[in-house]
């Protein structure tokens, strides 16, 4: 397989369905060692870094400009740290770095990883609404997510959040415009930006949760700190673009 087809070489385009994003502060010396060397973690009082797990129904996903029945339905889940990275124009673009993706589809699986490299597997994902909850669990993955599924008003902060409120927490609601990858070998960092439009995010009221993924990384001081909810968007990303990365460039940017 040609290498750069993984550089993500084209457009792409997709409908998002639901986005359900639950964001994890962790004290930042516990996930400095995941990301790499050209990278920064996007912090919250100089304390806090963020682990994101997002969960995304989308609709006809397809090489930006083909018609939409070109498109496939998938089920995307995504384990993500916040960052920030300097490009070589002195930019500090805040983004996210990939950790984990799962899809519920074989052929996400595999188109995915010939043309990213987000490491995607597949898994089982099942998704039910009983009475006011939604419940989305994975057997093989072993995670299991229980949200209130009701329009809710006055709804509460996690109780350990270190935010004050939704609107502080917001910030770290992702998805944030950019995602980066890193070749240490050539020092190359990958750039994907996304655009949207209308990104309006929903509290959520989370009832329960366990994702046997951030239990294996082994965090001390782990808690949630928000939950988000946005329906019906549309999306794409760009092709992706590569930067040269500088120690010294990247220094600079503290």
């Amino acid at each position: 397989m040609l290498p750069f087809l993984k550089n993500h070489p084209f457009a792409v385009e997709a409908f998002f369905k639901s986005s359900l994003v639950l964001t994890f502060a962790v004290p930042k010396e516990q996930i400095q060692h995941l990301i790499p060397e050209c990278l920064r973690l996007d912090t919250f009082k100089d304390k806090w870094a963020f682990i994101a797990v997002a969960m995304v129904q989308t609709k006809e996903l397809r090489p930006k400009g083909l018609p939409r029945f070109f498109g496939n339905d998938f089920f995307l889940i995504g384990y993500r740290v916040f960052v920030r990275f300097t490009n070589k124009a002195g930019k500090n673009l805040r983004g996210l770095y990939i950790l984990k993706s799962e899809t519920d589809r074989k052929k996400m699986t595999f188109f995915g990883n010939i043309f990213t490299h987000y490491n995607y597997t597949t898994t089982d994902i099942t998704r039910v609404i009983k009475n006011d909850t939604l419940e989305i669990n994975s057997i093989k993955s072993g995670f299991k997510l229980r949200i209130e599924n009701a329009v809710a008003q006055n709804i509460s902060l996690p109780v350990a959040s270190p935010f004050s409120d939704w609107k502080e927490a917001r910030r770290f609601a992702g998805p944030l415009p950019f995602t980066f990858t890193y070749n240490p070998v050539n020092k190359e960092a990958l750039v994907i930006e996304g655009v949207r439009e209308n990104w309006t995010p929903s509290p959520q009221n989370v009832l329960s949760y366990r994702f046997s993924f951030l239990d294996n990384l082994k965090l001390t001081g782990i808690r949630l700190a928000n939950a988000f909810i946005i329906e019906d968007i549309p999306y794409y990303w760009k092709k992706g673009k590569i930067e040269q990365w500088k120690k010294e460039e990247n220094s600079r940017a503290f």
